[in-house]
């Protein structure tokens, strides 16, 4: 069976189309049974929910022939160590943000997010049809991992803040959980950032050991409960334009499963995938909502601050680019994909949103 036909079941009648391939596809199939580690905690359904969501569809595809058991952050291992227990095939797989890794290749960030890079539209397209995807494959194969475009959030926040931030000035010294690029850009500009995983962010908050925070957007922010600490919510947060979480899989452990068994768990990840843009789109304005009547402030981040953050993002990207050969492979294609993207919505999505939103 092709990739393409198995894929036209996707959507509403997925679950009918698959149905159908139970008997003669998954039947004298073997019983396959993965752990999963997941990067976040149970709280945040619905990133966590992501991994929930594609065990589940597995289940029901395969007619329970392939199964995957699904661990919170921390539960199995560390929340930050995924792509490790991954490799080394602790696990089967996992379910992550590749910008985590940053530490280990500076490249891993394209699988997630660049600061000021795309949507999360945009990096669709370049992921599906702009040959993103087998880029990051390459890098990815480097570990022993298999990678699969695994959710997106969408546009985030800038984070929650003790004390509003005016301009440039007041970046300096202040000690933000941020990871990835976009912490070493708030870095350059005299922030102290820190890596810390989902569930470790609100305690570091409340006793004082981070002044600022940011993580997803208002749904998930709520339920982590940051108003409570900090009231000043700024955005957008300008270093996530369109972050991607990604499904990690041993290498030796993918090659070795039937092809059937392949094609079931690209289409329920791709399923998860548009799932959870979808999800956060609905749950996100109401959450807004019910922050301001609690009392929190929204700020957009200083003309000053947005300035200097993309003047220093794309000087880190080009200093990378000339010592690390893998991050230069990615960044030139990336690079070019982006411009011709920001071209096109800046025609046609751009000046209907801005009318749309501002008409009166």
């Amino acid at each position: 069976m092709q990739r393409r036909e198995f894929l036209t079941g996707a959507g509403t009648g997925l679950g009918l189309a698959a149905s159908a391939l139970i008997p003669k596809a998954f039947a004298d199939g073997p019983a396959i049974q993965w752990l999963l580690a997941s990067s976040f905690p149970k709280s945040l359904d619905t990133i966590y929910g992501a991994a929930e969501l594609l065990s589940l569809r597995l289940n029901q595809i395969t007619g329970g022939k392939f199964q995957v058991r699904v661990y919170a952050g921390g539960e199995l291992v560390p929340g930050l160590q995924v792509l490790d227990a991954v490799q080394q095939g602790t696990v089967e797989c996992g379910h992550t943000a590749s910008y985590y890794y940053v530490g280990k290749n500076m490249a891993f960030a394209f699988d997630c997010a660049m600061p000021f890079g795309l949507t999360a539209r945009q990096q669709n397209a370049w992921m599906y049809f702009g040959g993103g995807l087998q880029l990051m494959r390459d890098l990815f194969k480097k570990h022993n991992i298999v990678q699969f475009p695994g959710g997106n959030t969408g546009v985030q926040m800038g984070g929650w803040f003790r004390k509003e931030i005016k301009s440039l000035a007041d970046l300096k010294g202040l000690k933000m959980r941020i990871p990835g690029i976009g912490g070493q850009i708030m870095a350059k500009l005299g922030a102290v950032p820190q890596t810390l995983a989902g569930g470790d962010i609100y305690p570091s908050l409340e006793r004082g050991a981070i002044d600022a925070a940011e993580w997803v957007g208002p749904y998930d922010d709520e339920k982590l409960g940051f108003h409570k600490i900090a009231k000043n919510y700024y955005y957008p947060g300008w270093w996530e334009g369109g972050p991607q979480l990604s499904f990690y899989v041993n290498s030796t452990r993918w090659n070795a499963l039937p092809a059937a068994y392949k094609q079931a768990f690209e289409t329920v990840c791709a399923e998860a995938n548009v799932n959870m843009l979808a999800e956060y789109d609905y749950k996100n304005p109401p959450a807004m909502m019910r922050l301001v009547k609690q009392g929190v402030k929204l700020h957009a981040f200083p003309k000053d601050i947005m300035t200097a953050a993309r003047n220093a993002s794309f000087q880190l990207y080009d200093e990378e680019a000339a010592k690390n050969p893998d991050f230069a492979r990615i960044y030139g294609e990336w690079k070019k994909f982006r411009e011709n993207q920001i071209q096109w919505f800046r025609v046609a999505e751009s000046s209907y949103e801005n009318f749309l939103y501002y008409a009166k």
